[in-house]
């Protein structure tokens, strides 16, 4: 046998861990399209169910655990995500936090609800135009979440659908027309795109343009937050540094 000398690479800028739903087939193609290069990103996925109902996020919860454990042991992240914005919502984001950190060690977690609140106090808005793909009954506790800290959605409309296969499918055209009528409302100081499995990336700058209104999505804000709490810059759009 042969020993060879070998030589480790240094450290990278940061670690970053996402945890991302079952059935989301958006959040991590964003997120490695969003985040720094100089970022190292780790992957977990946690079980989801096919449709979005209070139930099937509340379950969510008992999930988290074990999903942070599969991350590899021997990293010590910056930040955590938790790609879910109606399951933050419904678990409530300092549980989330608290399980995450019971599964892995990091220096922070967020998630889409937090980074949204963290992006509004950085803009200044208070009012939003809120756009999502789910039932009623899903986005009315976000909204009251967001209430709760002080940010309104005077301005609402939704896509209706459940089921999640369907809303990874929704047309960026689709996302653009149907947030476009919502911004028009005079209410509104930005909109916000809610859920990560929606396609929103590419439709962002279009509704700014035709708008004239900062345009927030759920996995723009979290690569925004995971950035900022890792000490990263983040050069994209309204929220670059």
């Amino acid at each position: 046998m042969s020993a060879f000398r070998y030589r480790l690479d240094p450290a990278p800028a940061a670690t970053l861990g996402l945890i991302v739903l079952q059935e989301d087939e958006t959040l991590e193609q964003d997120m490695r399209r969003l985040l720094p290069t100089s970022a190292q990103l780790h992957v977990s996925r946690v079980p989801s169910g096919k449709e979005v109902t209070r139930e099937t996020l509340a379950a969510m919860g008992a999930e988290l655990p074990a999903a942070a454990r599969l991350f590899p042991s021997a990293v010590r992240f910056d930040a955590v995500g938790y790609g879910c914005t109606s399951g933050t919502a419904v678990i409530g984001a300092p549980r989330v936090a608290e399980l995450i950190r019971s599964g892995t060690e990091t220096q922070a977690v967020t998630e889409p609800v937090s980074a949204l609140l963290a992006a509004c106090g950085a803009l200044g808005v208070r009012r939003l135009a809120f756009l999502s793909p789910y039932i009623a009954e899903v986005s009315a506790r976000l909204r009251e979440v967001l209430a709760e800290s002080g940010v309104e959605s005077p301005v609402f409309g939704s896509f209706d659908e459940a089921e999640e296969a369907k809303v990874a499918r929704i047309d960026t055209a689709s996302v653009i027309e149907a947030a476009t009528e919502l911004g028009r409302a005079s209410e509104a100081e930005a909109l916000f795109l809610s859920c990560t499995n929606l396609r929103t990336l590419d439709a962002i700058p279009e509704i700014e343009r035709r708008t004239g209104k900062p345009v927030l999505s759920s996995n723009f804000v979290l690569g925004w937050h995971l950035s900022r709490l890792a000490g990263l810059g983040f050069g994209v759009g309204a929220l670059a540094a």
